[in-house]
């Protein structure tokens, strides 16, 4: 399901117009992004967890030259699914 596809669904279930409902998306986007981006983490009932992941400097191989190369540590944006969801995923029929 691609962003389009969202904003369909939502434009035919809620009667609003598709033009305000990717406006609307847009702007959800836009604000979880700023807020994860600023290491505040973005929690929705039922849903699921945006969190911040610190990674920890580790030393990694460049295969191609044969040598160490030193990653620093680093933050990943990372997604942790409700208990709720997670059962409703679990238990839906495969297509």
């Amino acid at each position: 399901m691609t962003k389009a596809d969202i904003v369909n669904e939502i434009a035919s279930k809620t009667g609003i117009e598709k033009m305000e409902v990717q406006t609307v998306v847009e702007a959800f986007m836009k604000s979880l992004k700023q807020s994860v981006t600023t290491g505040e983490n973005v929690y929705l009932r039922g849903f699921g967890s945006f969190i911040v992941k610190r990674r920890a400097e580790k030393t990694g191989r460049n295969i191609s030259k044969n040598t160490a190369v030193i990653i620093p540590a680093h933050n990943i944006p990372a997604f942790k699914p409700a208990k709720t969801f997670v059962e409703k995923v679990k238990n839906a029929p495969i297509k």
